[in-house]
C-alpha cells in the first residue's frame, strides 16, 4: 500500500472533528509550507540540484531547522537515487513519507503515561508568556471530560498573577487548586498539593512552576529541587514532565527545549499556538534534533483546541489536497 494510500486509510477511520481541527489549525502553515512544495514541483521538469536546494530553502523557512533540512534533504537526494525518481510529481509522495517518519520515530507513541488505580503526577515547565498556565488548564479540562478527579498546584509562585490566573482555571473546569502566598517556596506548594490530591483521591495532579529564563541557573535549581521533592513523595514520580513551547517563537522555542532537558528531562513537549503561525515546520525539528515526543498540539483558543499529537494527521492536515488528488 502506498504511504498516500495508507494514511487516507488511516484518516478516514479518525472522527471528523480531529481531522477538521488539525486541518483548520495548521491552515497558516498548509498555506505557505504546501502551498511552496506543491510551486516548486510544478515549476520543475525534473528533479535535479537546483530542485533540492529550492526545497532546502521552503523547509528552513518553514523552520524546520537547517540540521533537521540537512538530513532530510540528504534521505530525498538517497531516495530520488534509489528509485530512479526523475520526475518531480513523483517525489511528492516521498516528501511527505520522509516528513512523517522523522515525526513517526521510535514508533511515534504520543499518549500521555497516565498511571492506572494510582495518582498521576504531571510537571509542566516552560518559560514566561507560552502559555502555560492555558495549556495546564485546558489538559485538567480533558481530564475532567474523561471522569478523572484533577487537582492543581500553583507552584508558579513568583510570577504576578500567575497563582489566581490559575485559580480562574481552576474555577472554569471545576478542579481544586492547592496554593501558597505568591514568594512562597514552590517545593513546599507542590508537596502540599500531593499531600491533599491524595486526601481527595485525586487520579491526576498537575502541577505549575515559574519560568523566569533570564535567571536560568537558578530557575534550574528550583525545578531539580521540585523534582526531588515530587520523587521523594510519589515513586517514580513525575510521570510526566511537560515541557510548554510557543510555536510561533520558531527557533527559539528550540533553544529553550535543549535548556530544560537539560534540567528536568522532558518526556513531552505542549507545542501551543500552532494555528497562529505559518511555521509549523518546528515540530519536525523538535522531533527530529530532541528526540522528545510533541505530545500535545494548541490549535486554537477553545478548550477542546488542545489536541493529542498526531504525526499522520499533522503530515496529512499539511498535505491533504495533495493526498486526496493522489490517493
Amino acid at each position: 500500500m502506498s504511504f498516500f494510500k495508507r494514511i487516507k486509510e488511516k484518516i478516514t477511520k479518525q472522527t471528523d472533528t480531529v481531522t477538521e481541527k488539525f486541518k483548520q489549525g495548521l491552515t497558516k502553515t498548509r498555506q505557505s509550507f504546501s502551498g511552496a512544495v506543491n510551486g516548486l514541483v510544478k515549476r520543475y521538469r525534473k528533479v535535479n540540484e537546483e530542485f533540492f536546494e529550492e526545497l532546502e530553502e521552503i523547509l528552513i523557512s518553514a523552520d524546520v531547522g537547517v540540521v533537521t533540512v540537512m538530513d532530510l534533504i540528504e534521505i530525498l537526494k538517497d531516495e530520488a537515487r534509489e528509485r530512479n525518481i526523475q520526475e518531480p510529481d513523483d517525489l511528492k509522495s516521498v516528501i511527505t513519507e520522509k516528513l512523517a517518519e522523522v515525526l513517526n520515530k521510535d514508533n511515534g507513541d504520543t499518549s500521555l503515561n497516565i498511571q492506572n488505580g494510582e495518582m498521576t503526577i504531571i510537571l509542566v515547565v516552560g518559560v514566561n508568556g507560552v502559555g502555560k498556565t492555558t495549556t495546564i488548564g485546558k489538559l485538567a479540562h480533558r481530564f475532567i471530560n474523561e471522569g478523572k478527579k484533577v487537582v492543581l498546584a500553583a507552584g508558579d509562585t513568583f510570577r504576578a498573577g500567575a497563582i489566581e490566573q490559575l485559580e480562574v482555571w481552576g474555577e472554569r473546569v471545576g478542579a481544586d487548586v492547592i496554593k501558597h502566598q505568591e514568594g512562597s517556596d514552590p517545593a513546599a506548594v507542590i508537596f502540599d498539593a500531593i499531600q491533599s490530591a491524595r486526601s481527595k483521591k485525586a487520579d491526576v495532579l498537575i502541577c505549575d512552576t515559574a519560568g523566569r529564563l533570564q535567571n536560568k541557573v537558578n530557575l534550574m535549581k528550583e525545578l531539580e529541587k521540585v523534582r526531588r521533592v515530587i520523587a521523594r513523595e510519589v515513586p517514580n514520580a513525575p510521570h510526566e514532565v511537560m515541557l510548554v513551547l510557543d510555536a510561533t517563537t520558531g527557533q527559539n522555542a528550540l533553544n529553550q527545549a535543549k535548556v530544560f532537558n537539560e534540567a528536568t528531562n522532558v518526556t513531552g513537549i505542549a507545542l501551543t499556538k500552532l494555528d497562529g503561525t505559518a511555521k509549523g515546520g518546528i515540530v519536525l525539528a523538535i522531533r527530529h534534533e530532541l528526540n522528545i515526543p510533541v505530545k500535545l498540539i494548541g490549535l486554537g483558543e477553545q478548550m477542546e483546541d488542545l489536541q493529542q499529537f498526531d504525526a499522520d494527521t499533522f503530515v496529512y492536515s499539511l498535505f491533504s489536497d495533495l493526498i486526496e488528488e493522489e490517493s
